[in-house]
């Protein structure tokens, strides 16, 4: 179960949206049908979706069992960096979508965990077996999936509760004027570009906070680290965007720069995060791909 607080900034939204916000990794129309199937409580009564939060008010979700999974397994290879009864930690590679959607019904991420797994938490429903959290389709690196609903549950309470660790790497345009610093600015949907994120210009964006260490600099291009304190939508690639210093080969948010680049030049680099059953401090690492490795000259 994850309990949240509605705090004063969030008062006044709809629950739904207010779920939204706070749990980035679940859809809104995922939870309007857990508010609608009565899996969330707003101060212990049964709420509706459009019903209105605030201020202390007191928010539960419980998860469901598992669905029926309708996804079809595919022998795709997997580089696996961890795996026990609980859980995988996997080495995500550029061009591979986590799971099944619209225009993607094969090839993803979760069609090959559903060959290399017996057993994969239902909770994200039955589009997203095992999935606790997402990475871009042209992100690299760390991500963590759930074998029960156990530790799918915990680990979605820690990323609730932002308590992971969470470190990017990425190559951006130009040399940056401080070798470290924090972006501090709230998210929201773009007004225009509706596939876009952007920096809020109102309050109802969604509070996003990313600290920042230049690793290399050159004219051109410079390697950047990443801690994210927030996983809101896209948020490396607006914060570095709203820097003045895009991520080269982002063609939704920098289409003219790094055209010599396939893909987002970012990458999940570092993931931290307490096991959900032994309590264990647990680190892992996904190694610098092949392209970051050529755009840099050698090796990190």
């Amino acid at each position: 179960m994850i309990e949240l607080q509605v705090t004063r900034e969030r008062a006044g939204l709809r629950l739904d949206r207010f779920l939204a916000l706070e749990l980035g990794d679940l859809s809104r129309s995922r939870l309007q049908t857990l508010i609608a199937d009565g899996f969330v409580t707003l101060n212990t009564g049964r709420p509706r979706a459009r019903d209105v939060v605030r201020t202390g008010d007191v928010v539960q979700l419980e998860f469901p069992q598992v669905e029926k999974i309708e996804a079809l397994a595919e022998e795709i290879p997997l580089a696996v960096l961890f795996e026990d009864e609980d859980l995988l930690v996997l080495d995500k590679p550029a061009g591979m979508v986590v799971h099944p959607g619209a225009g993607n019904r094969e090839h993803t991420l979760v069609n090959a965990l559903l060959s290399h797994c017996t057993t994969l938490s239902g909770i994200g429903g039955k589009e997203r077996p095992g999935i606790v959290h997402r990475l871009d389709k042209e992100t690299s690196g760390c991500l963590v999936v759930a074998k029960n609903d156990n530790a799918h549950r915990e680990l979605s309470r820690q990323f609730a509760a932002r308590t992971l660790k969470k470190i990017y790497l990425a190559l951006v345009a130009g040399r940056l004027k401080t070798n470290s610093g924090v972006i501090d600015a709230p998210i929201e949907r773009h007004p225009i570009h509706r596939q876009r994120m952007s920096v809020a210009r109102s309050s109802r964006g969604r509070s996003a906070k990313t600290e920042y260490r230049v690793l290399r600099s050159g004219s051109e291009i410079s390697l950047v680290e990443c801690k994210l304190h927030s996983g809101r939508t896209h948020q490396i690639r607006v914060h570095l965007h709203h820097l003045g210093h895009p991520i080269v080969g982002d063609k939704l948010y920098a289409p003219r720069l790094g055209k010599d680049f396939h893909r987002q030049m970012l990458h999940a680099w570092k993931l931290g995060f307490t096991h959900p059953r032994t309590a264990e401090l647990m680190e892992f690492e996904a190694p610098l791909p092949p392209d970051f490795n050529a755009a840099l000259g050698r090796p990190l």
